[in-house]
């Protein structure tokens, strides 16, 4: 179903060949965007981000503001379980929030169904969204048996508001022309026929060249330690956890700004 809409909200490009991204791409009159990278579980980054942009919001109140998440809310920070509940907040009174999944948020629901088959979530970040919700996961490798204990505290754990915010993220949203993903998309393959796999986490084959696109894509998923502004994909992922600058992007018309909030600044 989701990619049923997807093919009805990126109808024109359904021919690859002949993307119609214009020389100045823009988001339409009266609206504004605000896209923010990967947080994992930098809770307090966050917190003073959306500050940041609440005090944007109310300098162009004229607007309607959307707010699109790239996903990854959590692992690797240390307090996924306060990112998710601050999510659920309504932190940003006024604007529409758009929550795209991330490869880690589909690990997590993986892990939750089959924990033998998910179980490098643990290695990649999950240790720490355990922790989160007062679950302890010993060092080294895990026992099956272990593996389902685990899987099964955690269920016992995440609060059903919680669950329902991870398996309701999208996968793609768009503005204008500017489409919003986690990790990127395939090169020559129009927006409406992406595979869910690569829109989580596709590297290279969309890092690596230029390509053409009907949409310039905005994307977490890859560490840089600036913000990436090129003219067909923009990247925001600034790596939260370790650099503790958390980045967010502001679109306006043809306008683009950064904004960015930084551990102890």
């Amino acid at each position: 179903m989701i990619f049923a809409r997807l093919r009805k909200a990126f109808g024109r490009d359904s021919t690859p060949d002949t993307p119609s991204l214009p020389a100045k791409p823009a988001i339409p009159p009266g609206q504004l965007v605000y896209a923010i990278g990967d947080i994992h579980g930098e809770v307090d980054l966050l917190r003073r981000l959306l500050e940041r942009v609440r005090q944007d919001m109310a300098q162009r109140s004229d607007l309607a503001a959307t707010v699109v998440f790239l996903g990854d809310y959590i692992d690797r920070g240390p307090d996924s379980r306060g990112v998710l509940e601050l999510l659920l907040s309504d932190p940003l009174p006024g604007a529409r929030l758009r929550f795209l999944r991330g490869n880690h948020e589909q690990t997590m629901l993986e892990f939750l169904v089959d924990p033998l088959a998910a179980a490098d979530w643990l290695r990649f970040g999950g240790v720490e969204t355990l922790s989160s919700y007062g679950v302890r996961a010993p060092p080294g490798p895990l026992e099956p048996d272990r593996l389902r204990q685990l899987a099964a505290s955690l269920a016992e754990r995440l609060p059903p508001a919680h669950l329902s915010f991870l398996q309701n993220t999208t996968f793609m949203a768009a503005v204008g022309d500017y489409a919003f993903v986690h990790a990127g998309i395939r090169p020559g393959i129009a927006l409406n026929r992406q595979k869910q796999d690569d829109l989580l986490w596709i590297r290279e084959e969309f890092l690596d060249k230029p390509f053409q696109s009907s949409h310039v894509i905005v994307h977490g998923h890859t560490i840089t330690d600036e913000p990436e502004l090129l003219p067909h994909r923009i990247g925001l992922d600034t790596g939260a956890y370790a650099s503790g600058i958390l980045t967010a992007l502001i679109l306006q018309g043809q306008e683009r700004e950064v904004m960015q909030v930084q551990r102890g600044g």
